[in-house]
């Protein structure tokens, strides 16, 4: 969606009171030794929580921690995640150790109005990232709603992100709708001159954003490992660097594009092989 008119948002909804609420979240946040270490991530997602708990939701939080591969890593569980969370909360948030299955739905069935509970890492089931229609299923069976605050990973078919939302009634979070209320207008007229800066390692889930705004942005600059796959489409030896040689191809059509376009693509000019 990229107009806040097509969004689904919280104040829409008329009743909250009762019912159960999946809350997708992205509290995958730096840590050191077991304790969280920036809770920025969770502290923008205070407000919808608030505002679902304040309207007698039962909120049940799902997040994802790391790159476990399916498979139940110890040094990922969310544990300390939910002590952050209560702590900024002042309030308990019960984490359990499933995330679906019987256990998981009688934790949900035990609820009151106003509690809320964490799921485990959602990525610690294989089937989250393949978006396995049975897993979408049980997760959806938990509630009766969906709330999307989870803007960082809201471009992944992930289960928890787009499975539930095609099978339950669904929203964007408070900060969802802030974050599209805040891109919208730089896609439609942004103040000039208009300078992107895109990082990260993967050129897969930049290349839409991208494309989408060659012509659109004065400037987009490169960095982090990203920018080496677009210095080795350049021509550069980027040796044992991080980079993607299979999407060289990919970074030559975006530079050509964008000179096309007349939005300059700035890379780093001083680096460390």
């Amino acid at each position: 969606m990229t107009e806040k008119s097509k969004l689904k948002i919280l104040s829409s909804i008329e009743s909250l009171n009762g019912k159960r609420v999946l809350l997708r979240v992205d509290f995958n946040v730096p840590m050191n030794k077991k304790r969280v270490s920036d809770n920025t991530r969770i502290k923008e997602t205070i407000p919808t929580i608030k505002f679902l708990l304040k309207n007698k939701a039962r909120v049940i939080i799902a997040t994802h921690m790391g790159r476990p591969d399916g498979k139940a890593v110890p040094e990922l569980k969310l544990d300390p995640i939910a002590k952050e969370l209560s702590k900024l909360l002042k309030k308990k948030v019960k984490k359990i150790d499933e995330i679906v299955g019987t256990k998981a739905e009688k934790a949900v069935s035990a609820m009151k109005d106003g509690e809320i509970i964490m799921l485990e890492n959602v990525r610690f089931d294989a089937r989250e990232e393949k978006s396995d229609k049975k897993f979408c299923q049980e997760l959806a069976n938990l509630a009766d709603l969906f709330v999307n605050d989870a803007f960082a990973v809201s471009h992944r078919d992930h289960a928890s992100v787009c499975g539930v939302a095609r099978l339950l009634p669904a929203y964007a979070g408070l900060l969802v709708e802030a974050e599209i209320s805040h891109l919208t207008p730089l896609l439609n007229k942004p103040a000039r001159p208009f300078t992107m800066i895109i990082g990260g390692a993967k050129i897969d889930t930049k290349i839409g954003l991208i494309k989408n705004f060659l012509g659109v942005a004065d400037t987009i600059i490169i960095g982090g490992a990203l920018a080496n796959t677009f210095l080795a489409a350049e021509g550069f030896n980027v040796g044992k660097s991080l980079y993607e040689k299979d999407k060289i191809g990919i970074a030559q059509e975006i530079l050509m594009a964008a000179t096309s376009k007349k939005t300059v693509i700035e890379l780093p000019i001083d680096v460390v092989v």
